[in-house]
């Protein structure tokens, strides 16, 4: 199993070939004449390249440009959170850059059922992602407000189609491993045959949209196996791969690939700001209501940003957003805690704080408990 570690920037004249390479080495044969080939980014929601929030449009470029030189007229497909398809592609310069290219660009359409194992059974995935001969995954690498970091396999969650998302957010209730583990089979299922992740422009902080801060890294990582590209990028940024709850699903339910082998040099880079995480739910079920309103964190909405766009409240899988209201009020007996709306808001407004329950007893905890107990 191998991860290919390059140094990158967005320059044509060098990011050509460097993709170009990486994916003869990881066997890009397999794209030839005929052969239908879905390329999936992160098409998040609109958003200008030098925010971070979408993958570069010179990346998926250099992607197209590879399918045709084999002959092959690829798809490049995706399911925004929020925004119309064509004003993604429009605002993040996408359209522009795959001008004169030779590929179909439109978001996915029609679902199928497809068993992807328990405890899940079948589920409703893109029907391009499913009947693809070919699948390139191209992940941005970016933080995320619920599952920490989004990137290979995160990326594919973008082949449930609309609003469908929210709906599996709300079915997966607060239990962030539930829905990691929703997250791992889905990628185990699809199998990319590439999986390439822009991490020239990443992001930290409260991401993985508008909140987030972008971050130069200079670095595209490549590899066959979403998961074994995962591992890397928490070794590279410092992390225990059990941080991430979709590694740790894998590994959980057997999923997970073994080490791989770097091809090139790996930074480490141990001052990445991931967002502040909290455990969804603990103690007895018949406390979970309570705890969730008293001690998890919460989505807050910054009023002197906010513009009333709607966007959060349209996503909303649990409708705990008062729409129209100003400011925006949550109803925080109904909020899931899924995040989806800071995850949707165009302007950052939206980040998680915590609760003064919360806050009082991680404290108490804290000072109570001996050194490495926190965990």
């Amino acid at each position: 199993m191998r991860v290919i570690v390059r140094n990158a920037t967005y320059e044509k004249e060098s990011i050509r070939p460097l993709i170009f390479e990486m994916m003869d080495v990881l066997g890009g044969r397999e794209i030839r004449m005929g052969s239908r080939v879905l390329i999936k980014p992160n098409l998040l929601s609109p958003a200008p390249p030098q925010k971070a929030v979408l993958t570069h449009p010179a990346v998926i470029r250099a992607v197209v440009e590879y399918c045709n030189g084999q002959g092959c007229r690829p798809l490049v497909a995706d399911s925004p959170a929020t925004g119309a398809f064509d004003l993604v592609l429009r605002v993040g310069r996408i359209r522009e850059a795959l001008r004169g290219l030779d590929c179909e660009c439109r978001p996915f359409r029609n679902s199928v059922r497809i068993d992807i194992g328990g405890p899940f059974g079948a589920i409703e995935i893109a029907e391009d992602a499913v009947r693809a001969d070919v699948i390139v995954n191209l992940p941005k690498l970016k933080t995320h407000s619920q599952m920490l970091l989004t990137l290979a396999v995160k990326n594919l969650f973008g082949c449930v189609v609309g609003y469908r998302k929210p709906e599996w957010h709300m079915r997966a209730g607060a239990d962030r491993q539930a829905f990691a583990r929703l997250l791992a089979r889905i990628g185990f299922h699809l199998r990319p045959a590439i999986n390439l992740l822009d991490g020239i422009l990443a992001m930290e902080g409260s991401g993985p949209g508008m909140g987030g801060v972008p971050r130069g890294l200079g670095i595209l990582l490549a590899g066959r196996d979403p998961f074994a590209l995962d591992r890397v990028v928490c070794r590279m940024l410092a992390l225990d791969p059990e941080r991430l709850p979709v590694l740790k699903a894998a590994r959980e339910m057997g999923l997970s690939a073994p080490e791989a082998e770097i091809d090139g040099s790996l930074p480490v880079i141990r001052d990445f700001r991931f967002p502040p995480l909290a455990s969804l739910l603990y103690g007895p079920k018949f406390l979970h209501g309570f705890i969730r309103r008293q001690f998890l964190r919460r989505p807050v909405c910054d009023p002197l940003v906010c513009r009333m766009c709607g966007e959060c409240w349209k996503i909303c899988p649990a409708r705990a957003i008062a729409p129209g209201e100003k400011p925006l009020r949550f109803d925080y007996d109904r909020c899931i805690r899924c995040f989806c709306c800071i995850e949707v808001c165009p302007f950052g407004a939206l980040e998680t704080a915590e609760t003064l329950a919360g806050r009082i007893v991680r404290r108490a905890a804290a000072f109570l408990l001996p050194p490495g107990r926190m965990g």
